[in-house]
């Protein structure tokens, strides 16, 4: 169950994160924040079914597509997925594409290819950017940044995209921030405890932002995570 931190305090944590951190946690100001160490997916999972897995990550939009057609040359395109959802290709016009798996979009493209032009033509669609999926890495990190991610991808995943940890690195102290609803929320994630088999790998969506704390440091977050930590039964290694 979701247990929302009194406002007026993440009000003042927040405002102090403000002060110290970069533009990813300054661009607009969370209205929650919840104490679970499981975040409930954010509101645009449902719908989409992005994170089934790898195999079948669904495009989106500003992904870069490269559509072939087996023997017909012509046929050929590299397409960007514009902000609809659409594409648009040689004889059969505009596709919607976002949502859609590649194996999904391939059957659609052929489809419609059959059904007026060529006969059992052979489609096949690769994804050369993925855009439309991605998260933020901040803190104590030796890569921080901005990473696609293309299908199920956890928390462990993350740091690794981001080349691990920094010497200084606090692997008891990972915030995850996550919009739902409408509301920014956060959880609190120890890593040594989910090397060890002790706590669930959450699973990381597009437009997450992992921070990582330091070691000994009095951080803007300070407040943020005692006042996690307290509600989730965090203990000090």
């Amino acid at each position: 169950m979701l247990r929302p931190v009194a406002l007026a305090t993440l009000l003042l944590v927040l405002s102090l994160a403000g002060c110290a951190t970069s533009s990813a946690l300054k661009s607009g100001s969370a209205k929650a924040v919840t104490a679970t160490q499981s975040l409930p997916p954010p509101d645009t999972t449902a719908a989409s079914g992005a994170y089934v897995g790898v195999s079948d990550y669904r495009v989106g939009p500003l992904d870069l597509l490269e559509v072939s057609v087996f023997q017909v040359p012509d046929l050929n395109r590299t397409v960007r997925i514009n902000t609809s959802g659409q594409i648009s290709l040689p004889l059969i016009g505009a596709v919607r594409a976002g949502g859609k798996t590649v194996t999904e979009l391939e059957a659609e493209i052929a489809a419609k290819l059959s059904a007026q032009y060529l006969q059992d033509p052979q489609v096949s669609v690769f994804v050369k950017e993925f855009s439309s999926q991605r998260i933020t890495v901040e803190g104590a990190v030796k890569q921080p940044g901005i990473f696609p991610i293309t299908g199920r991808t956890s928390l462990l995943q993350v740091i690794a995209m981001a080349h691990g940890f920094e010497e200084l690195a606090d692997e008891r102290t990972i915030i995850v921030f996550r919009t739902i609803d409408g509301q920014k929320m956060a959880a609190l994630f120890n890593i040594r405890d989910i090397r060890a088999g002790q706590a669930e790998d959450p699973q990381i969506y597009g437009d997450d932002i992992v921070v990582v704390e330091r070691s000994g440091v009095r951080s803007a977050y300070k407040s943020l995570i005692d006042g996690l930590r307290g509600l989730v039964g965090f203990s000090a290694l």
